[in-house]
């Protein structure tokens, strides 16, 4: 190894998963041509017209699998996404209003889309420390929040990184030997400072006797730093599923989280977390609101720090009303645009690949970065990793010159991946969401352009979430929603297609 490699080390050997099928086809395209192939054949020894009667149906159902964008989405998801957006356009549940004059009963502020039908419960852990529990009720989840203050990458020797990512890995590892655990997302939240935790700190210790020259010098810190900082929040959240035998029971459900939060705690502090603590039901619900309306940020980090809470609800959370356009989603104070992961960087990266889309970026009220996280047990990551390597072995001694040559990259991958799996390591499935919120919808156009670098420097291949733009944004809230979990068609259905 090189001095240069060894002060700096890199990373990666991350894969796309590897689609059964012949060509752009998937298992089920597979089956049909083959299948189709032999009907024609049989047919063409009646008549000639039979074979053709059968092959132009054929091809007519079997030519939008070949249809596929950059995203390796193919016609068929394509048509079923804008029948989705037209059906719910024409129901109006694109238009979301909440609050005493909207038709609800209540007449609170719910959550809407995804969010409206979970519920909020609470518990206490090990260390007597309050922490919310969020209850999906259509898929019988349940979702615990940590927060992190995480240590800052600057000044700090290669080799602390290294150990940092080492063990990070190994803490994603483990998550796949968690009972029933589901899926996990980091969130990183940034945005602009209100200064409102400063002035908290600074004005009430002022003496009253002091010069007016050095009072005024502390009150023009206090009125300009704010405009050269800004704040981060990193959540943590692990989504939970019961056992298909078992009966719903909240407080065993509680009880049970509460005694695994201390080790997912130590973890995080071992892999550069910092100081790690679980979320509350009320710090739950005030991010949420802050995310819906981003106007009252400083109103709530002023009443948190003077009465020590806001005493905000979870059914209390939600906006008073929202649009969701093609390419945008209003919401009170903002509009936000979502973007997702399509290609992840290929080759080696530096561990400082995501810093420049993690830091805050001007002309942004409030940015999130969502890693969304699939453990794979032990089990199913070994026949995976198999089925892989014997895949990539056999496009490597199928084919000639340039594709033989990446055939061969492959397999030394797929290889890697297995011995680093034999030896204990985990096998995740990783995605990226982002989320930009600005005031006003002229803003968008700026921001996409600056996203857009952002995820060039990264080495990001990423779409717009159109005509999804709402349960994006509820993606990337520290809620606990998997997308993978919320679909319509059946996860193995969408890989054999």
């Amino acid at each position: 190894m090189s001095t240069q490699a060894a002060s700096s080390p890199t990373y990666g050997n991350w894969r796309r998963p590897r689609r059964p099928g012949l060509g752009p086809f998937g298992m089920l395209g597979t089956a049909g041509v083959f299948g189709g192939l032999v009907v024609t054949l049989l047919a063409s020894l009646i008549s000639l017209s039979a074979a053709v009667v059968i092959l132009v149906p054929l091809a007519v159902v079997l030519g939008p699998l070949i249809i596929r964008t950059q995203d390796g989405r193919n016609a068929y998801q394509l048509l079923a996404l804008r029948i989705g957006w037209m059906r719910r356009k024409s129901k109006g549940s694109t238009t979301y209003v909440s609050g005493p004059l909207s038709r609800r009963q209540e007449g609170r502020f719910q959550p809407p889309g995804l969010l409206g039908r979970m519920q909020m419960h609470e518990g206490r852990d090990a260390y007597d420390r309050d922490f919310g529990v969020l209850f999906h009720r259509s898929r019988n989840f349940y979702t615990i929040v940590l927060g992190c203050d995480p240590d800052g990458g600057s000044l700090v020797d290669p080799d602390q990184v290294d150990t940092w990512v080492a063990s990070w890995g190994g803490w994603l590892s483990r998550l796949s030997h968690e009972t029933g655990l589901r899926g996990a997302s980091v969130i990183v939240e940034t945005a602009p400072d209100s200064g409102t935790r400063l002035a908290h700190e600074v004005l009430p210790r002022l003496a009253p006797d002091a010069p007016a020259a050095a009072r005024a010098v502390m009150e023009e810190v206090v009125a300009s730093y704010p405009q050269a900082s800004s704040e981060m929040h990193t959540y943590i959240t692990l989504t939970y599923g019961l056992p298909p035998a078992q009966k719903l029971k909240h407080d065993e459900l509680i009880t049970d989280l509460a005694t695994r939060i201390p080790g997912l705690l130590s973890g995080l502090v071992g892999a550069g977390g910092g100081v790690a603590y679980p979320l509350s039901a009320e710090r739950i619900a005030e991010v949420v609101r802050v995310a819906y309306d981003p106007a009252v940020a400083g109103e709530v980090l002023d009443i948190r720090a003077q009465h020590g809470g806001t005493g905000l609800e979870w059914e209390d959370a939600g906006p008073s009303a929202c649009v969701e356009n093609v390419a945008s989603y209003q919401h009170d104070s903002g509009v936000s645009r979502t973007w997702m992961l399509t290609l992840a960087p290929r080759g080696t990266v530096r561990a400082s690949v995501l810093r420049g889309l993690l830091e805050p970026s001007p002309g942004t009220r409030r940015k999130r970065v969502a890693l969304l996280y699939r453990p794979i047990d032990p089990a199913t990551s070994a026949r995976i990793v198999e089925a892989d390597r014997r895949a990539a072995q056999f496009m490597a001694t199928s084919g000639r010159g340039m594709v033989q040559a990446r055939a061969a990259t492959e397999v030394r991958a797929t290889e890697q991946t297995a011995q680093e799996e034999a030896t204990g390591a985990g096998l995740v499935e990783f995605s990226l969401m982002l989320t930009a919120t600005v005031d006003d919808e002229e803003d968008l156009a700026d921001v996409s352009a600056t996203m857009r670098n952002l995820q060039g420097a990264a080495r990001l291949s990423m779409r717009p979430a159109d005509r999804m733009q709402a349960a994006a944004f509820s993606c990337t809230l520290p809620t606990g929603i998997l997308p993978w979990e919320l679909t319509l068609v059946p996860r193995d259905l969408r890989e054999a297609l």
